[in-house]
């Protein structure tokens, strides 16, 4: 039923609930996990700014969505890493459905509070217009 799971990330307390969540489902019904982190134009040019080079900004990107990375091998379970450039909301769900996943699992809250507050949750973006079903986590 779940065998393609996409997991959404941002390294947030929210995530790292929720890749348990996608690590049950895989468990359970013996699927993937396809672990997606976005990042938006903000953060890009922060990072550009404040790195010399772009193994360095790569490196922080990755150690962002380590402990989930963790947490799936502790289970031995295929999964992959995207890491995608864009607003997060319609990123996910563009790439969840052209890859034609059978759940996404995300956190209801990110790391960015402001932005949840002015335009609404990645979360609720996520599950207004995807074309699975979408298990949020809080």
């Amino acid at each position: 039923m779940f065998k393609r799971i996409l997991l959404a990330t941002d390294g947030s307390k929210h995530s790292v609930r929720s890749a348990d969540h996608a690590v049950q489902l895989a468990n359970q019904f013996n699927g993937t996990i396809d672990v997606v982190y976005v990042v938006d134009g903000q953060t890009s040019k922060t990072d550009v700014l404040h790195h010399d080079n772009k193994y360095e900004i790569e490196h922080k990107r990755k150690e962002k969505i380590k402990s989930v990375q963790d947490q799936i091998r502790q289970y031995d379970i295929d999964f992959k890493v995207h890491i995608l450039h864009g607003e997060p909301g319609p990123t996910i769900v563009d790439f969840a459905n052209s890859n034609d996943f059978d759940c996404i699992v995300i956190g209801s809250r990110g790391l960015n509070n402001l932005q949840t507050m002015i335009l609404g949750s990645v979360s609720h973006k996520v599950a207004k217009r995807a074309d699975c079903p979408v298990l949020i986590v809080k």
